[in-house]
């Protein structure tokens, strides 16, 4: 059985020579852009899962405020329901039934509670998507600093690495930012 070649090893030693080919041309600084791209990448990966996250969050908490409002029509419903009853049978002439009132009681009282538990997670949904937001541009700009690293190789101007940087620092601050809550 042929032994599977592992591809990491492979690019390890392109990356590997290639960086030893730049040295030896004076070009100690493409190792460096080389390296901070790297950096930047696994950074803006970590950055896109979390957004990633976020998103996902919003979602299911737009979800359980959408099944909350639906319980809430639902216990509106059953209210009306019984009102109704209560007025057919006042007009039969006869008493409503007392528990039937009680429970119409109970159902407005629940409605309250469901309102708030709706809202709360409409709220909760509303926070995730600013984050998702705020993360999602923080990755845009991950990846503008890696392309503009990679420009700065192709053309050998350091000053792109330095607005490569830049772009990196701006999307670091947001992502830290965001992780701390602010």
């Amino acid at each position: 059985m042929a032994e599977i070649e592992d591809p990491t090893e492979a690019l390890n030693e392109h990356i590997h020579e290639g960086a030893h080919h730049a040295e030896a041309e004076g070009n100690k600084w493409i190792v460096y852009v080389a390296l901070t791209t790297a950096i930047i990448a696994v950074v803006s990966a970590v950055t896109s899962l979390v957004a990633a996250y976020h998103s996902d969050e919003a979602m299911l908490s737009q979800i359980h405020a959408s099944d909350q409002w639906a319980y809430y029509q639902a216990k509106g419903i059953k209210s009306e329901i019984l009102e109704s009853d209560g007025k057919i049978l006042k007009a039969m002439g006869k008493q409503p039934i007392a528990a039937d009132e009680e429970k119409i009681k109970d159902n407005k009282k629940e409605q309250q509670e469901i309102m708030d538990k709706a809202k709360e997670a409409e709220a909760e949904s509303r926070e995730h998507v600013e984050s998702h937001n705020i993360l999602a541009r923080s990755v845009t700009l991950f990846q503008i600093a890696i392309a503009i690293g990679a420009i700065s190789i192709l053309i050998k101007k350091r000053i792109y690495w330095i607005i490569s940087l830049s772009f990196a620092a701006l999307a670091t601050f947001f992502f830290v930012m965001q992780l701390l809550g602010k």
